[in-house]
Protein backbone atom coordinates (compact mmCIF):
# COMPACT_ATOMS: atom_id res chain seq x y z
CA UNK A 1 0.00 0.00 0.00
CA UNK A 2 1.10 3.57 -0.67
CA UNK A 3 1.83 4.85 2.82
CA UNK A 4 2.20 8.43 1.54
CA UNK A 5 -1.58 8.54 1.17
CA UNK A 6 -3.78 10.10 3.83
CA UNK A 7 -7.40 9.44 2.80
CA UNK A 8 -9.01 11.29 5.69
CA UNK A 9 -6.76 14.33 5.48
CA UNK A 10 -7.20 14.48 1.71
CA UNK A 11 -10.96 14.15 2.10
CA UNK A 12 -10.98 17.05 4.54
CA UNK A 13 -8.94 19.16 2.13
CA UNK A 14 -11.38 18.29 -0.66
CA UNK A 15 -14.30 19.33 1.56
CA UNK A 16 -12.71 22.75 2.02
CA UNK A 17 -11.75 23.23 -1.63
CA UNK A 18 -15.30 22.46 -2.81
CA UNK A 19 -16.67 24.93 -0.25
CA UNK A 20 -19.23 22.39 0.95
CA UNK A 21 -21.90 23.57 3.36
CA UNK A 22 -24.14 21.28 5.35
CA UNK A 23 -27.64 21.94 6.66
CA UNK A 24 -26.76 19.25 9.19
CA UNK A 25 -24.97 19.07 12.51
CA UNK A 26 -22.73 20.49 13.84
CA UNK A 27 -24.86 23.52 14.50
CA UNK A 28 -21.97 25.97 14.70
CA UNK A 29 -21.76 25.82 10.84
CA UNK A 30 -17.99 25.66 10.51
CA UNK A 31 -17.58 28.38 13.11
CA UNK A 32 -20.17 30.87 11.86
CA UNK A 33 -22.19 30.55 15.04
CA UNK A 34 -19.31 30.51 17.52
CA UNK A 35 -18.99 33.26 20.11
CA UNK A 36 -16.08 35.50 19.22
CA UNK A 37 -14.74 35.08 22.75
CA UNK A 38 -14.51 31.34 22.13
CA UNK A 39 -12.95 31.92 18.72
CA UNK A 40 -10.33 34.18 20.30
CA UNK A 41 -9.11 31.25 22.40
CA UNK A 42 -9.62 28.32 20.02
CA UNK A 43 -9.25 29.97 16.62
CA UNK A 44 -11.44 29.22 13.63
CA UNK A 45 -9.67 26.16 12.18
CA UNK A 46 -11.01 23.52 14.61
CA UNK A 47 -14.56 24.62 13.80
CA UNK A 48 -13.92 24.71 10.03
CA UNK A 49 -12.70 21.10 10.20
CA UNK A 50 -15.45 19.88 12.53
CA UNK A 51 -17.74 18.22 9.97
CA UNK A 52 -19.89 15.11 9.85
CA UNK A 53 -18.00 11.94 8.98
CA UNK A 54 -20.96 10.49 7.07
CA UNK A 55 -22.93 12.94 4.94
CA UNK A 56 -20.21 15.54 5.28
CA UNK A 57 -16.60 14.52 4.87
CA UNK A 58 -17.80 11.45 2.96
CA UNK A 59 -21.20 10.94 1.38
CA UNK A 60 -24.10 9.33 3.20
CA UNK A 61 -23.04 5.83 2.09
CA UNK A 62 -19.36 6.43 2.95
CA UNK A 63 -18.71 5.35 -0.64
CA UNK A 64 -15.36 7.15 -0.89
CA UNK A 65 -14.02 4.81 1.83
CA UNK A 66 -11.96 7.55 3.47
CA UNK A 67 -12.17 5.92 6.90
CA UNK A 68 -11.92 2.34 5.69
CA UNK A 69 -8.87 3.10 3.55
CA UNK A 70 -7.17 4.99 6.38
CA UNK A 71 -7.72 2.04 8.71
CA UNK A 72 -6.31 -0.37 6.11
CA UNK A 73 -3.22 1.80 5.73
CA UNK A 74 -2.78 1.83 9.52
CA UNK A 75 -3.00 -1.97 9.71
CA UNK A 76 -0.45 -2.36 6.90
CA UNK A 77 1.91 0.15 8.53
CA UNK A 78 2.19 -1.85 11.74
CA UNK A 79 1.81 -5.38 10.43
CA UNK A 80 -1.71 -6.10 11.68
CA UNK A 81 -4.43 -7.70 9.58
CA UNK A 82 -7.10 -5.16 10.48
CA UNK A 83 -7.39 -1.87 12.32
CA UNK A 84 -10.27 0.23 13.61
CA UNK A 85 -10.15 3.89 14.61
CA UNK A 86 -11.85 5.10 17.79
CA UNK A 87 -12.66 8.67 18.74
CA UNK A 88 -13.66 7.50 22.23
CA UNK A 89 -10.19 6.54 23.40
CA UNK A 90 -8.78 3.14 24.25
CA UNK A 91 -11.44 2.92 26.92
CA UNK A 92 -13.88 2.10 24.12
CA UNK A 93 -11.42 -0.08 22.21
CA UNK A 94 -10.59 -2.35 25.11
CA UNK A 95 -14.27 -2.75 26.04
CA UNK A 96 -15.05 -3.79 22.46
CA UNK A 97 -12.26 -6.38 22.56
CA UNK A 98 -13.46 -7.77 25.90
CA UNK A 99 -17.03 -8.08 24.65
CA UNK A 100 -15.98 -9.68 21.38
CA UNK A 101 -13.90 -12.34 23.14
CA UNK A 102 -15.91 -13.01 26.30
CA UNK A 103 -19.27 -11.26 25.94
CA UNK A 104 -22.46 -13.01 26.91
CA UNK A 105 -21.61 -15.47 29.68
CA UNK A 106 -17.86 -15.78 29.13
CA UNK A 107 -15.00 -15.26 31.51
CA UNK A 108 -11.64 -13.59 30.99
CA UNK A 109 -8.24 -13.88 32.65
CA UNK A 110 -7.43 -10.29 33.59
CA UNK A 111 -4.30 -8.80 35.13
CA UNK A 112 -5.27 -7.16 38.42
CA UNK A 113 -3.03 -4.23 37.47
CA UNK A 114 -5.54 -3.27 34.78
CA UNK A 115 -6.73 0.24 34.07
CA UNK A 116 -10.13 1.35 35.37
CA UNK A 117 -11.50 1.30 31.80
CA UNK A 118 -11.14 -2.49 31.85
CA UNK A 119 -13.09 -2.71 35.08
CA UNK A 120 -15.70 -0.48 33.46
CA UNK A 121 -15.83 -3.02 30.64
CA UNK A 122 -16.49 -5.79 33.16
CA UNK A 123 -19.33 -3.78 34.66
CA UNK A 124 -20.79 -2.92 31.28
CA UNK A 125 -20.58 -6.42 29.81
CA UNK A 126 -21.09 -8.67 32.82
CA UNK A 127 -17.92 -10.61 31.92
CA UNK A 128 -16.55 -12.71 34.79
CA UNK A 129 -12.97 -11.65 35.62
CA UNK A 130 -10.49 -14.26 36.77
CA UNK A 131 -7.90 -12.02 38.31
CA UNK A 132 -4.21 -12.69 37.75
CA UNK A 133 -2.12 -11.03 40.44
CA UNK A 134 0.76 -8.83 39.33
CA UNK A 135 4.21 -9.45 40.69
CA UNK A 136 4.96 -7.17 43.60
CA UNK A 137 8.01 -5.25 44.79
CA UNK A 138 7.09 -4.90 48.45
CA UNK A 139 10.10 -2.69 49.25
CA UNK A 140 9.15 -0.07 46.68
CA UNK A 141 5.39 -0.69 46.85
CA UNK A 142 5.32 -1.21 43.09
CA UNK A 143 3.59 -3.77 40.89
CA UNK A 144 4.94 -5.51 37.77
CA UNK A 145 2.92 -7.21 35.01
CA UNK A 146 2.08 -10.89 35.47
CA UNK A 147 4.60 -13.43 34.17
CA UNK A 148 3.95 -16.21 31.63
CA UNK A 149 4.01 -18.65 34.55
CA UNK A 150 1.29 -16.63 36.29
CA UNK A 151 -0.88 -16.76 33.19
CA UNK A 152 -0.26 -20.49 32.73
CA UNK A 153 -1.28 -21.15 36.34
CA UNK A 154 -4.42 -19.05 35.85
CA UNK A 155 -5.37 -21.14 32.80
CA UNK A 156 -4.99 -24.28 34.90
CA UNK A 157 -7.49 -22.87 37.39
CA UNK A 158 -9.88 -21.44 34.81
CA UNK A 159 -9.58 -23.51 31.61
CA UNK A 160 -13.01 -22.42 30.37
CA UNK A 161 -12.13 -18.71 30.24
CA UNK A 162 -12.59 -17.27 26.76
CA UNK A 163 -9.27 -15.44 26.64
CA UNK A 164 -6.71 -13.38 28.54
CA UNK A 165 -6.17 -9.64 28.85
CA UNK A 166 -2.83 -8.10 29.81
CA UNK A 167 -1.76 -4.45 30.19
CA UNK A 168 1.68 -3.83 28.67
CA UNK A 169 3.39 -1.41 28.80
CA UNK A 170 2.11 -0.33 32.17
CA UNK A 171 1.66 3.42 32.77
CA UNK A 172 5.24 3.31 34.10
CA UNK A 173 6.67 1.83 30.89
CA UNK A 174 7.23 -1.64 32.35
CA UNK A 175 6.41 -4.51 29.99
CA UNK A 176 5.27 -8.11 30.24
CA UNK A 177 6.84 -10.99 28.34
CA UNK A 178 4.11 -10.84 25.72
CA UNK A 179 5.61 -13.38 23.34
CA UNK A 180 5.73 -16.06 26.03
CA UNK A 181 2.27 -15.13 27.32
CA UNK A 182 0.87 -15.33 23.78
CA UNK A 183 2.39 -18.80 23.41
CA UNK A 184 0.78 -19.91 26.68
CA UNK A 185 -2.62 -18.69 25.48
CA UNK A 186 -2.30 -20.09 21.96
CA UNK A 187 -1.21 -23.49 23.25
CA UNK A 188 -4.71 -23.65 24.73
CA UNK A 189 -6.37 -22.25 21.63
CA UNK A 190 -7.31 -19.02 23.43
CA UNK A 191 -6.77 -15.40 22.30
CA UNK A 192 -4.66 -12.76 24.00
CA UNK A 193 -5.86 -9.15 24.23
CA UNK A 194 -3.17 -6.59 25.02
CA UNK A 195 -4.08 -3.17 26.37
CA UNK A 196 -1.06 -1.42 24.88
CA UNK A 197 -2.45 2.07 25.36
CA UNK A 198 1.04 3.36 26.17
CA UNK A 199 2.67 1.65 23.20
CA UNK A 200 1.49 3.32 19.99
CA UNK A 201 5.12 4.14 19.08
CA UNK A 202 6.49 0.64 19.63
CA UNK A 203 6.04 -0.72 16.05
CA UNK A 204 8.29 1.96 14.64
CA UNK A 205 11.64 1.27 16.35
CA UNK A 206 13.54 -1.90 17.14
CA UNK A 207 15.13 -0.48 20.30
CA UNK A 208 11.75 -0.09 21.98
CA UNK A 209 9.92 -2.98 23.68
CA UNK A 210 8.30 -5.51 21.38
CA UNK A 211 5.05 -4.39 19.74
CA UNK A 212 2.18 -6.64 20.81
CA UNK A 213 1.30 -7.77 17.27
CA UNK A 214 4.93 -8.82 16.70
CA UNK A 215 4.77 -10.73 19.99
CA UNK A 216 1.75 -12.70 18.80
CA UNK A 217 -1.17 -10.90 20.45
CA UNK A 218 -4.54 -11.39 18.79
CA UNK A 219 -6.02 -8.00 19.63
CA UNK A 220 -4.00 -4.94 20.55
CA UNK A 221 -5.32 -1.56 21.67
CA UNK A 222 -3.19 1.60 21.42
CA UNK A 223 -3.81 5.21 22.45
CA UNK A 224 -2.20 7.35 19.80
CA UNK A 225 -2.75 10.43 21.92
CA UNK A 226 -0.46 9.07 24.65
CA UNK A 227 2.84 8.38 22.89
CA UNK A 228 1.96 9.48 19.38
CA UNK A 229 0.63 12.69 17.86
CA UNK A 230 -3.10 12.18 17.88
CA UNK A 231 -5.68 14.30 19.64
CA UNK A 232 -6.95 13.20 23.03
CA UNK A 233 -9.39 10.29 22.58
CA UNK A 234 -7.61 9.07 19.44
CA UNK A 235 -7.20 5.28 19.66
CA UNK A 236 -6.68 2.35 17.31
CA UNK A 237 -7.33 -1.33 17.92
CA UNK A 238 -5.72 -4.01 15.79
CA UNK A 239 -6.54 -7.64 15.02
CA UNK A 240 -4.65 -10.61 13.62
CA UNK A 241 -5.16 -14.38 13.48
CA UNK A 242 -8.36 -16.41 13.51
CA UNK A 243 -9.10 -16.66 17.24
CA UNK A 244 -11.27 -13.52 17.33
CA UNK A 245 -14.17 -12.98 14.92
CA UNK A 246 -13.50 -9.67 13.11
CA UNK A 247 -17.18 -9.08 12.41
CA UNK A 248 -18.05 -9.58 16.05
CA UNK A 249 -15.24 -7.25 17.12
CA UNK A 250 -16.44 -4.59 14.69
CA UNK A 251 -20.04 -5.01 15.86
CA UNK A 252 -19.03 -4.68 19.51
CA UNK A 253 -17.14 -1.48 18.70
CA UNK A 254 -20.20 -0.17 16.88
CA UNK A 255 -22.33 -0.78 19.99
CA UNK A 256 -20.03 1.47 22.00
CA UNK A 257 -18.91 3.99 19.40
CA UNK A 258 -20.47 7.42 19.08
CA UNK A 259 -22.56 7.95 15.96
CA UNK A 260 -21.01 11.41 15.72
CA UNK A 261 -17.24 10.78 15.57
CA UNK A 262 -14.93 13.76 15.49
CA UNK A 263 -13.30 13.99 12.06
CA UNK A 264 -10.40 15.95 13.55
CA UNK A 265 -9.51 12.93 15.68
CA UNK A 266 -9.78 10.58 12.69
CA UNK A 267 -7.66 12.83 10.46
CA UNK A 268 -4.92 13.21 13.06
CA UNK A 269 -4.64 9.41 13.34
CA UNK A 270 -4.31 9.22 9.57
CA UNK A 271 -1.59 11.86 9.44
CA UNK A 272 0.34 10.40 12.35
CA UNK A 273 0.52 7.01 10.65
CA UNK A 274 2.07 8.57 7.54
CA UNK A 275 4.52 10.56 9.64
CA UNK A 276 5.65 7.47 11.51
CA UNK A 277 6.10 5.38 8.36
CA UNK A 278 8.15 8.09 6.69
CA UNK A 279 10.11 9.55 9.61
CA UNK A 280 9.26 7.58 12.76
CA UNK A 281 12.50 5.65 13.01
CA UNK A 282 14.72 8.71 12.94
CA UNK A 283 12.44 10.67 15.27
CA UNK A 284 12.31 7.83 17.78
CA UNK A 285 16.07 7.27 17.56
CA UNK A 286 16.59 10.87 18.59
CA UNK A 287 14.01 10.52 21.39
CA UNK A 288 15.65 7.35 22.74
CA UNK A 289 19.04 9.09 22.74
CA UNK A 290 17.54 12.12 24.48
CA UNK A 291 15.97 9.91 27.14
CA UNK A 292 19.33 8.25 27.84
CA UNK A 293 21.08 11.61 28.31
CA UNK A 294 18.25 13.02 30.42
CA UNK A 295 18.21 9.96 32.66
CA UNK A 296 21.93 10.37 33.31
CA UNK A 297 21.55 14.07 34.12
CA UNK A 298 18.59 13.51 36.42
CA UNK A 299 20.45 10.82 38.33
CA UNK A 300 23.01 13.45 39.31
CA UNK A 301 20.41 15.37 41.33
CA UNK A 302 20.91 14.63 45.03
CA UNK A 303 18.27 12.34 46.47
CA UNK A 304 16.61 11.65 43.11
CA UNK A 305 16.89 8.18 41.61
CA UNK A 306 15.81 7.36 38.06
CA UNK A 307 14.49 3.80 38.15
CA UNK A 308 15.73 1.41 35.49
CA UNK A 309 17.62 -1.71 36.59
CA UNK A 310 15.22 -2.03 39.54
CA UNK A 311 12.33 -2.45 37.10
CA UNK A 312 13.69 -5.29 34.97
CA UNK A 313 14.52 -8.85 35.94
CA UNK A 314 13.20 -12.28 36.78
CA UNK A 315 11.02 -11.02 39.61
CA UNK A 316 10.21 -7.73 37.92
CA UNK A 317 9.28 -6.70 34.39
CA UNK A 318 10.46 -8.25 31.14
CA UNK A 319 11.33 -4.97 29.43
CA UNK A 320 11.11 -1.21 29.86
CA UNK A 321 10.23 1.73 27.64
CA UNK A 322 12.95 4.13 28.71
CA UNK A 323 11.04 7.09 27.33
CA UNK A 324 8.98 6.76 30.51
CA UNK A 325 11.27 8.36 33.09
CA UNK A 326 10.19 7.17 36.54
CA UNK A 327 11.94 8.98 39.40
CA UNK A 328 12.00 8.00 43.06
CA UNK A 329 12.17 11.10 45.27
CA UNK A 330 11.78 9.41 48.66
CA UNK A 331 15.43 9.95 49.65
CA UNK A 332 14.77 13.70 49.70
CA UNK A 333 12.28 13.24 52.55
CA UNK A 334 9.43 14.52 50.40
CA UNK A 335 6.62 12.79 48.55
CA UNK A 336 5.90 12.53 44.85
CA UNK A 337 2.67 14.43 45.46
CA UNK A 338 4.61 17.34 46.93
CA UNK A 339 7.10 17.29 44.08
CA UNK A 340 4.37 17.27 41.42
CA UNK A 341 2.46 20.11 43.09
CA UNK A 342 5.62 22.23 43.44
CA UNK A 343 6.62 21.68 39.80
CA UNK A 344 3.19 22.72 38.58
CA UNK A 345 2.93 25.80 40.80
CA UNK A 346 6.49 27.12 40.58
CA UNK A 347 7.92 25.76 37.31
CA UNK A 348 4.67 25.39 35.32
CA UNK A 349 5.67 21.80 34.58
CA UNK A 350 3.18 18.93 34.78
CA UNK A 351 4.32 15.35 35.29
CA UNK A 352 2.39 12.30 34.14
CA UNK A 353 2.06 10.58 37.48
CA UNK A 354 2.87 11.06 41.13
CA UNK A 355 2.52 8.85 44.19
CA UNK A 356 3.79 8.70 47.73
CA UNK A 357 7.44 8.38 46.57
CA UNK A 358 7.67 8.79 42.77
CA UNK A 359 7.00 11.10 39.86
CA UNK A 360 6.91 10.15 36.18
CA UNK A 361 7.96 12.24 33.19
CA UNK A 362 6.80 10.84 29.86
CA UNK A 363 8.95 11.81 26.89
CA UNK A 364 7.72 11.66 23.32
CA UNK A 365 9.46 11.98 19.98
CA UNK A 366 8.24 15.61 19.97
CA UNK A 367 10.57 16.46 22.85
CA UNK A 368 14.03 17.87 22.26
CA UNK A 369 16.92 19.48 24.08
CA UNK A 370 14.87 22.54 24.95
CA UNK A 371 11.98 20.73 26.61
CA UNK A 372 14.27 18.20 28.29
CA UNK A 373 16.39 21.07 29.56
CA UNK A 374 13.32 22.75 30.96
CA UNK A 375 12.45 19.60 32.91
CA UNK A 376 15.99 19.26 34.20
CA UNK A 377 16.11 22.90 35.26
CA UNK A 378 12.76 22.59 37.02
CA UNK A 379 13.86 19.51 38.95
CA UNK A 380 17.07 21.20 40.06
CA UNK A 381 14.97 24.10 41.33
CA UNK A 382 12.56 21.71 43.06
CA UNK A 383 15.45 19.94 44.75
CA UNK A 384 16.74 23.21 46.17
CA UNK A 385 13.31 24.06 47.49
CA UNK A 386 12.51 20.56 48.79
CA UNK A 387 14.71 20.88 51.88
CA UNK A 388 12.19 23.38 53.24
CA UNK A 389 9.08 21.32 52.52
CA UNK A 390 6.92 20.17 55.39
CA UNK A 391 7.30 16.53 56.24
CA UNK A 392 4.89 14.56 54.04
CA UNK A 393 1.74 13.13 55.57
CA UNK A 394 2.47 9.45 56.31
CA UNK A 395 0.59 6.76 54.42
CA UNK A 396 -0.44 3.33 55.66
CA UNK A 397 0.87 1.07 52.90
CA UNK A 398 -0.65 -2.42 52.77
CA UNK A 399 1.34 -5.57 52.11
CA UNK A 400 0.86 -7.39 48.78
CA UNK A 401 -1.37 -9.96 50.49
CA UNK A 402 -3.53 -7.23 52.02
CA UNK A 403 -3.99 -5.60 48.61
CA UNK A 404 -5.47 -8.79 47.14
CA UNK A 405 -9.10 -8.34 48.07
CA UNK A 406 -11.50 -11.27 47.90
CA UNK A 407 -13.88 -11.17 44.94
CA UNK A 408 -17.33 -12.27 46.08
CA UNK A 409 -19.62 -10.79 43.40
CA UNK A 410 -19.41 -10.01 39.71
CA UNK A 411 -18.34 -6.37 39.25
CA UNK A 412 -21.55 -5.77 37.27
CA UNK A 413 -23.79 -7.27 39.97
CA UNK A 414 -22.15 -5.28 42.76
CA UNK A 415 -22.21 -2.01 40.84
CA UNK A 416 -25.94 -2.30 40.06
CA UNK A 417 -26.97 -3.80 43.41
CA UNK A 418 -28.94 -1.99 46.08
CA UNK A 419 -26.29 0.05 47.87
CA UNK A 420 -25.75 2.09 50.97
CA UNK A 421 -23.20 4.70 52.02
CA UNK A 422 -21.62 3.78 55.34
CA UNK A 423 -18.92 5.30 57.57
CA UNK A 424 -15.37 4.32 56.65
CA UNK A 425 -14.78 2.52 59.94
CA UNK A 426 -17.74 0.25 59.14
CA UNK A 427 -16.57 -0.54 55.60
CA UNK A 428 -14.11 -3.42 56.27
CA UNK A 429 -15.86 -6.71 55.68
CA UNK A 430 -18.45 -5.18 53.36
CA UNK A 431 -18.66 -5.65 49.57
CA UNK A 432 -17.69 -2.57 47.60
CA UNK A 433 -20.21 -1.22 45.09
CA UNK A 434 -17.77 1.29 43.58
CA UNK A 435 -14.38 1.55 41.96
CA UNK A 436 -11.80 3.40 44.02
CA UNK A 437 -8.91 4.38 41.81
CA UNK A 438 -5.76 6.35 42.63
CA UNK A 439 -5.44 8.49 39.48
CA UNK A 440 -3.11 8.64 37.72
CA UNK A 441 -2.15 5.92 36.85
CA UNK A 442 -5.76 4.72 37.05
CA UNK A 443 -5.35 1.20 38.46
CA UNK A 444 -8.24 0.53 40.86
CA UNK A 445 -7.34 -0.31 44.42
CA UNK A 446 -10.91 -1.53 44.86
CA UNK A 447 -13.20 -3.09 42.24
CA UNK A 448 -16.97 -3.48 42.70
CA UNK A 449 -17.66 -6.94 44.10
CA UNK A 450 -14.51 -7.09 46.24
CA UNK A 451 -14.69 -7.37 50.01
CA UNK A 452 -13.05 -4.40 51.69
CA UNK A 453 -10.49 -4.89 54.44
CA UNK A 454 -8.95 -2.61 57.04
CA UNK A 455 -5.62 -2.33 55.24
CA UNK A 456 -7.04 -1.06 51.94
CA UNK A 457 -9.49 1.31 53.64
CA UNK A 458 -6.64 2.76 55.71
CA UNK A 459 -4.41 2.94 52.60
CA UNK A 460 -6.98 4.94 50.64
CA UNK A 461 -7.87 7.26 53.49
CA UNK A 462 -4.28 7.96 54.46
CA UNK A 463 -3.39 8.34 50.79
CA UNK A 464 -6.16 10.87 50.32
CA UNK A 465 -4.81 12.85 53.28
CA UNK A 466 -1.31 12.71 51.75
CA UNK A 467 -2.42 13.99 48.35
CA UNK A 468 -3.68 10.94 46.46
CA UNK A 469 -6.40 11.70 43.92
CA UNK A 470 -9.34 9.24 43.92
CA UNK A 471 -11.80 10.83 41.48
CA UNK A 472 -14.29 7.97 41.21
CA UNK A 473 -15.14 7.63 44.90
CA UNK A 474 -18.79 8.49 45.58
CA UNK A 475 -17.66 10.43 48.66
CA UNK A 476 -14.60 12.51 47.71
CA UNK A 477 -13.67 12.87 51.38
CA UNK A 478 -13.57 9.07 51.86
CA UNK A 479 -15.38 9.54 55.13
CA UNK A 480 -17.95 7.09 53.79
CA UNK A 481 -17.82 4.15 51.36
CA UNK A 482 -20.45 2.90 48.90
CA UNK A 483 -21.18 -0.78 49.58
CA UNK A 484 -23.71 -3.42 48.66
CA UNK A 485 -26.67 -3.17 50.99
CA UNK A 486 -27.17 -6.00 53.46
Amino acid sequence: MDQSQTPLLDGLLNYRELNRYGFTPPGHRQGLGVDERVMKVLGDQPFRDDVLASGGLDDRRMSNNYLKDAESLMAAAVGAESAWFSTCGSSLSVKAAMMAVAGGDGGLLVGRDSHKSIVAGLIFSGVQPYWVSPRWDAERHFSHPPSPEDIDAAWDKHPDAAGALIVSPSPYGTCADLAAIADVCHDRGKPLIVDEAWGAHLPFHEDLPTWAMDAGADVCVVSVHKMGAGFEQGSVFHLQGDLVDPDRLSACADLLMTTSPNVLVYAALDGWRRHMVEHGHELLSAAIDLAKILREELNRISGLSVLEDELIGKEASHDLDRMQVLMDVSATGTSGYQAADWLREHAHIDVGMSDHRRILATLSYADGKETAGRLLEALHAWRSAADDFDKPTPMKLPSPDELELETVMLPRDAFFAHVEQIPADKAPGRISAEQMTPYPPGIPAVVPGERLNNAVVDYLRSGHAAGMNIPDAADPSLDTFRVVAQ
